[in-house]
């Protein structure tokens, strides 16, 4: 392990910490009655800050391993609607088919998430440039939202876009620890097997033929990949709902620690998007007092400039 990844490492389990104990206040006035504090730790807290450190490395690491794949730096699971796809997923199988047990929404969203990103990648070919990947991300995006909006507003239930709303922004609010198990577990296992092909992903940095010549057939990494991160992500969107641009901003961050290496930036950016995502909560906990902020609300008002300042960046290489 490098010395930059221990230090991710610890910076992750310092910010979990914080997230689980921080504030201190209703746990030390509970000191009287332990199997209270107990309960409000393990039943309230640790759920969220599971659900924060995992939802944030799931991220993190499936947006560094759609840029490796599509070789472009602004692939992303919100970007090339891969989270839309998911939430619509999970409102059609909810609100539409009556199902309600967390496993079953957890499936509908990978469902959804897949043909999304199917869909992107028809339209723009996997190894578009920018401004195509772009374009059709936010085509699929928008329509998967405008779907989702539909079927809300004509859902049997009138309440469906008073119960929806918090979710579709993204949120830990009283989420129990069978739910983050039905999330983290499926996105878990995708995570591990993205990171065993760290080494392909690599070698297709050098050209699909490089990537032939080592024993690997491109096409079937293409699909293990696109299909192991629609499985991780739509599991996250149905039970947190979508959050936007960590899945962006943690990748970029990354590949500037491992110098541009596509494959070997999958682990770094599942630490630092777990830090990030577990610090926007924090800053959601510890907002105005009475107001319930859902997080990916904070996650794009943040990361939308540094989406920005990314492109910027982009046209000026071009241009220079």
């Amino acid at each position: 392990m490098t010395r930059w990844m221990f230090h991710l490492l610890l910076a992750a389990l310092a910010v979990a910490t914080l997230h689980l104990l921080l504030p201190l206040g209703p746990i030390l006035e509970l000191r009287n009655s332990p199997e209270t504090a107990r309960l409000l730790l393990t039943e309230l807290r640790l759920p969220r800050t599971l659900l924060t450190l995992g939802y944030g490395a799931v991220l993190g690491m499936t947006g560094a391993a759609l840029q490796a794949l599509f070789a472009n730096p602004l692939a992303s699971p919100d970007i090339t609607g891969s989270s839309s796809g998911g939430a619509l997923g999970a409102v059609f199988a909810s609100y539409w088919l009556g199902l309600t047990s967390p496993l079953a929404l957890a499936a509908s969203g990978a469902v959804g998430s897949l043909l999304a990103l199917v869909i992107v990648i028809t339209l723009a070919g996997r190894r578009s440039d920018s401004a195509v990947l772009l374009l059709a991300g936010l085509a699929v995006a928008l329509a998967a939202g405008a779907v989702t909006s539909l079927l809300l507003a004509l859902a049997p239930s009138p309440f469906a876009f008073y119960d929806s709303f918090e979710w579709l922004m993204g949120s830990f609010l009283d989420r129990s620890i069978g739910q983050a198990a039905v999330a983290l577990i499926p996105a878990a296992i995708c995570c591990g097997l993205l990171l065993k092909r760290t080494h392909p992903l690599d070698l297709l940095g050098l050209g699909e033929d490089v990537m032939a010549s080592m024993g690997y057939e491109p096409r079937r990494l293409a699909i293990e990949v696109v299909l192991l991160c629609s499985i991780a992500v739509g599991a996250c969107v149905s039970v947190c709902g979508s959050i936007g641009f960590v899945g962006l901003i943690a990748p970029y961050a990354a590949r500037l620690l491992t110098r541009g290496h596509p494959g070997k930036a999958l682990a770094p950016a599942a630490a630092i998007g777990a830090i990030l995502l577990t610090v926007a909560d924090l800053g959601v906990r510890f907002g105005p007092a009475g107001r319930t902020i859902p997080v990916g609300v904070l996650t794009t008002v943040v990361g939308a400039p540094l989406f920005i300042w990314i492109i910027v960046g982009m046209r000026r290489r071009l241009t220079a």
